[in-house]
């Protein structure tokens, strides 16, 4: 399947949201830049000071002893063939050269021990992960409409540790982590991509490819490994909406055809299209929203609920307002209202319903 130059097939991984500091080979680099300098320090400490060195094969000190000595000094305790003799010289190795020792070896050592830990406790934090990962919602693609999908979710409580963004573009999944995400970098429509985004135990599927044809082999695989959760997809194409939902959606959303509808209604009356954008736009103005029925409700019409019920889910079935078997209302049934927004009143029960874009 064609892809983009930046999303080349790679080796799924998972990345955690953190702070880095440094890359790792930085890092390392400045730790041996470190230890190179306190070495040329050595060096030069040493051949100032070569006089009062006693070399057991040359009587003189060249500026190559006093690198070999340095180095020999540091990295161990000495050889024994070139001393220190003169009282000065000994001061300055007790004073100096040993501090510099211990520095050099703390730097070496310390490389190695922050690069271990490092390892230790980032395999804690993946295998933490794992142990309490569930329920949790898994968006394929971090695109326009991941991220209007995720700011959706966010509006009612979804907290940013029950997402895992899924993407085959490194830049990408950066980005996600930046934004406090956990990635998963690879190819959606591979089963072991999406195992480590534990898909098995989601509990909700936002499918927002940039391909029709890639959204329907994720929409497979997904189905496959989950048989228990909704999956949400979107297209560009309104023809490709039935594959989709053969596929295994339990929703499909034509971004294409959706906008276009939006576009000829603003065109027809601009305050509807206003009015449409108000209830795409969540926690300002007005907010479409699906709640259970309350026992206050039921046996009501829908005509008399406090909110405004534009339609009646009961079971299966979506009945529209004017639907004779919509009312009265029923305990087992879920409404779709239109209600004034009310930042952070949304109920943990609650489901936000959007438009696309």
């Amino acid at each position: 399947m064609a892809r983009h130059a930046d999303e080349h097939l790679v080796t799924a991984r998972i990345k955690l949201p953190r702070r880095v500091v440094d890359r790792p080979l930085r890092q390392v680099g400045k730790r041996l830049l470190m230890a190179l300098g306190v070495l040329v320090v050595t060096v030069l400490i040493v051949y100032l000071d070569r006089a009062g060195y006693h070399d057991n094969a040359d009587e003189n000190l060249s500026l190559l002893d006093a690198v070999y000595y340095s180095t020999v000094t540091l990295s161990t305790t000495g050889y024994g063939d070139i001393v220190p003799h003169s009282d000065s010289a000994r001061l300055i190795n007790v004073l100096v050269v040993t501090p510099l020792r211990v520095l050099f070896l703390i730097i070496l050592v310390g490389t190695t021990l922050e690069v271990l830990t490092e390892r230790t406790r980032e395999e804690w934090r993946l295998n933490r992960w794992r142990a309490h990962l569930r329920d949790h919602t898994v968006i394929v693609g971090f695109g326009t409409k991941g991220r209007s999908a995720i700011q959706t979710l966010a509006a009612t409580g979804l907290r940013k540790e029950q997402i895992v963004v899924v993407d085959p573009s490194a830049k990408v999944i950066e980005a996600a982590n930046a934004d406090g995400f956990t990635g998963v970098l690879g190819d959606a429509t591979r089963s072991d991509v999406l195992l480590r985004a534990e898909v098995q135990r989601a509990r909700q599927i936002v499918i927002a490819t940039q391909r029709d044809d890639t959204a329907v082999l994720v929409t497979l695989t997904a189905r496959q490994l989950n048989r228990g959760a909704k999956i949400v997809a979107a297209v560009r194409e309104e023809e490709n909406a039935p594959l989709l939902r053969q596929s295994g959606a339990d929703a499909v959303i034509t971004s294409a055809s959706a906008a276009g509808r939006l576009l000829g209604l603003s065109v027809l009356s601009p305050s509807a299209g206003t009015v449409m954008e108000d209830l795409i736009q969540q926690g300002s103005g007005l907010d479409l929203i699906e709640r259970p029925v309350i026992k206050a409700e039921v046996g009501r019409n829908v005509r008399e609920t406090e909110d405004l019920v534009v339609s009646v889910l009961r079971g299966h079935r979506l009945l529209g307002y004017d639907d004779p078997e919509a009312s009265p209302l029923q305990l087992t049934d879920r409404v779709i209202t239109i209600v004034r927004a009310s930042p952070g009143a949304t109920s943990a029960g609650d489901m936000r319903v959007t438009l696309p874009e």
